[in-house]
Order: structure tokens, then sequence, then C-alpha cells
């Protein structure tokens, strides 16, 4: 567990990359896994449209002028990053816009998951060696607690389960737990049922819930 913000700042960074990286993956292998139903498909799209321009906004208009603020320098490397959000904002309007009222819509949805994907995953190679040391360097405790209550306050509330569900896969329980104490007190008492919620909608996305007594291959 960290003992400082500034290693807070890095893993939570790092437990919503790889979140993002499995979701990303997963919504092109159940797009392409017939048993998965069309319900589930649309649900994930529509939280991860959501939440990855959500991500990518925070970071565009709040963390990168944080650290343009007191290294310049540093930041100035953040303008490719923007390009490629600005990239991946394209990919996201052509997955939203994708119909998905029937199983023939599955070639163009996996074709422009596959995009989102591919996009996603560069990008976070290109982001992470620029942004954890920035991050170390750059980013006071006071205001990595202020950005990331923003980033919480203002994050989409569709499938917002979701988020534990996936966090649990990616993330140690220690670190699960250290990011989810950044969410209001209120909303706390909600995280063991949104977790059940989740686990049940990810078996269905991975094909692994159990049906009529039977586990999906």
């Amino acid at each position: 567990m960290p003992t400082n913000t500034e290693a807070v700042a890095v893993v939570e960074t790092r437990l919503i990359h790889a979140f993002h990286r499995r979701a990303t993956t997963l919504l092109c292998e159940a797009a392409a896994r017939p048993s998965v139903p069309l319900a589930a498909l649309a649900e994930l799209r529509e939280y991860l449209v959501k939440n990855l321009r959500h991500h990518h906004e925070t970071e565009d208009h709040l963390l990168w002028p944080l650290i343009a603020a007191v290294a310049p320098e540093v930041a100035a490397r953040f303008g490719v990053l923007s390009e490629e959000h600005d990239a991946l904002d394209v990919a996201l309007d052509a997955l939203a816009g994708v119909p998905i009222g029937g199983d023939g819509d599955r070639p163009a949805f996996q074709r422009a998951a596959e995009a989102v994907r591919f996009l996603v995953h560069r990008h976070l190679e290109h982001e992470e060696p620029l942004l954890f040391p920035a991050l170390r360097a750059h980013v006071s405790p006071e205001e990595w607690t202020a950005f990331s209550r923003e980033v919480v306050a203002t994050s989409p509330a569709e499938a917002a389960h979701l988020t534990v569900g996936f966090l649990d896969q990616v993330g140690t329980p220690e670190e699960v737990a250290l990011v989810l104490a950044g969410l209001p007190e209120p909303a706390r008492q909600f995280v063991p049922a949104m977790r059940a919620q989740a686990h049940a909608a990810l078996a269905v996305l991975e094909g692994t819930a159990d049906t009529a007594g039977g586990v999906e291959g």
C-alpha cells in the first residue's frame, strides 16, 4: 500500500489505465462471442464511450494545466497526447454510431470496437512514460486529492458498477480499496451491491455466467 499521495496518484492512474485496457479488450471479445446478449454489449459500449471521453477530458482540461503551471517544459510534451485524445474521440463517435439491433450488426460493431481498443492501448503506451514521472515530481498531495475528487464528482453515472468490477480484475484488494476510498461517503455503502452487479454483468460478457445449470463456453 502506498504511504504518500504522490504514490497514490500513480497507483490510481495505473489502475484506471489497466481497466481501460481490459474493458476495451473485453468489448472486442464479447462482440465476437455470439452467446453474449446485444443488451450487454450495448451497456458496455455506452459505459466505455462516456468514461473514456470523461477520462481524457479531465486530463486535457484539469491535469495537464496543473502540471503546466509548475513544469511547462514537461506539459509541452503532452500536446501529442491531446492529439491522440482527438483521434480517439473520432473512433468513439464511430463506435457509438454503429447500430446494434440484431446479430447482423456484430461485424461492424466488432470492427469499431477493435479500432477503439487499438487507439487506447497505443495511447497509454505513449502516455505512461511521460505521465507517471510527472505525477511523482510535479503534483502535490493536495492537488492530486482535489483533482481526484473532481474526477469522481463528474464521472458518468451510467453502468458505474462496471468500474468496481474492472478494478477488481486489474488491481489487488488493497489497491482497489485505495481507489474506492475516494468515493463520497454516501456512495461507499453501495460498493458491495455494485461489486455483485458488476461481477454478474462481466460474467455474461466473458461467457462464463451460469445458464440453466451450466456454464457457457
